[in-house]
Order: structure tokens, then sequence, then C-alpha cells
């Protein structure tokens, strides 16, 4: 009897700490500190995928050099796409994240060194509690010189054996970029005591940052 509540408290924690979790709160949240679009124009842009897009946001808005990191959908070939329907499997899409950055403080290979190094890229469709192809990694690029460089990265890491079991993450050739609801822009640091957040996000990141202080923003939270 002992044992049976043990897994169902188990599973339970494992069902609140998942990125799917049911949100209680979908109403808009005013972006006080979300660029305008209009305003990102000057930047240069690059896409990533690597499990739920909460993490993925906050690791990318810690990076110095990135102006803006915006959670959205990408690597399917469905039109508007809906959080429902991309996290019941429903479509071919990713979470996924828009960088904006400048070249000028931050290279694109660093880009590729961040999305490497801030989650398992060994992992087949999941990343952490998330499961399903929904959450597979994408290293997504614009054009041949960003795809040598992804290649290329991850030519090294297998040189190096870095890892014990094959790299799995998609080498992609970027289409669409579709954004996310607002209510999941920014939503790390909107909702710090989700349990998702405290549980998987909020520990990778500190992961993340542990990793490669270098990277950091100076006046990163």
């Amino acid at each position: 009897m002992r044992r049976l509540k043990f897994i169902l408290i188990t599973m339970i924690a494992l069902v609140s700490s998942s990125c799917q979790s049911k949100i209680k709160n979908k109403k808009t949240i005013v972006q006080d500190t979300k660029v305008r679009t209009q305003e990102l124009g000057q930047y240069e842009t690059a896409y990533f995928a690597s499990g739920c897009f909460w993490c993925v946001e906050a690791i990318f808005e810690s990076v110095k050099g990135v102006k803006e990191a915006i959670s959205g959908y990408s690597g399917g070939l469905e039109k508007n796409p809906t959080y429902e329907e991309v996290g019941r499997g429903l479509t071919h899409h990713a979470e996924a994240v828009e960088v904006f950055y400048d070249p000028k403080e931050v290279s694109y290979e660093s880009l590729v060194k961040v999305f490497f190094g801030s989650m398992d890229p060994t992992a087949l469709n999941y990343q952490g509690p998330d499961r399903g192809p929904q959450y597979r990694s994408i290293a997504f690029y614009k054009n041949d010189s960003e795809k040598k460089i992804i290649e290329d990265y991850i030519s090294k890491l297998k040189k190096e054996k870095i890892y014990d079991k094959p790299i799995v993450t998609q080498v992609v050739k970027f289409t669409r970029f579709y954004k996310a609801e607002d209510y999941h822009q920014d939503y790390e640091k909107h909702h710090p005591n989700n349990p998702y957040i405290v549980n998987v996000s909020i520990p990778r990141l500190e992961r993340f940052k542990k990793k490669y202080p270098e990277l950091l923003k100076q006046d990163w939270r």
C-alpha cells in the first residue's frame, strides 16, 4: 500500500512538472519587457528547438548580445498552429524560439554553442520530462554558412566524444516561424512559482549559467 502511494505521488509530480501541464491562467500578460517587433529589424535572427520553449527562451535571453528571444512553433507544414495542437502532437511543428541577436556582440557560432550546451542532443523526441516529437531538438539554418557552422560543431562534439550516445539533433532548413500565444512569452519570468518552472526551467537555466558564465549578460538575474 505504501509503495502504491509512493508511485501515485511520483506520477502526480511528473504531470505537474510538464510543459504541457494545465495552464490555469491564460490571460494575456502585458509584455513590458518585450521589444516591439519593429524595433528588432536591425538584428539578425536564429532559430532553435530543444524542448519546452519556456526553458529555451530564458536561456537565450541570458546570453549577452541577444536582444530578444520569442517562443513559438516551427518545423512543420501546418499554418498558424496553436499550443494545444502542437502540445498534443497534432502537428509536425516543434516548440521553438526565434532569437534576435547583435552579431557584433555574439556570433552565430556562439549561439550554436549555447544551443548544444543547454540541452541533451542525444535525446530522441524528448527533453527532460517532456515527451513527443514536438519536443525534439532542431538546429534551423537559413543559409549554407549557418548549416556548415552547425554541422562542424556536431562533428566537433563527435570527435571529442562528448556523448556516449549518437547525436540525434535535426539540422533543418528554416522556412517559417509562428509566434506562440502571448501568455507563453517570458513565461519563466512571469510565473516563477509554476511547478514546471521551479522543477525544470530554473534548474536547466542554472546549469547552463554555471557551464558558460562567460556568455552571460552582466546584469542577468
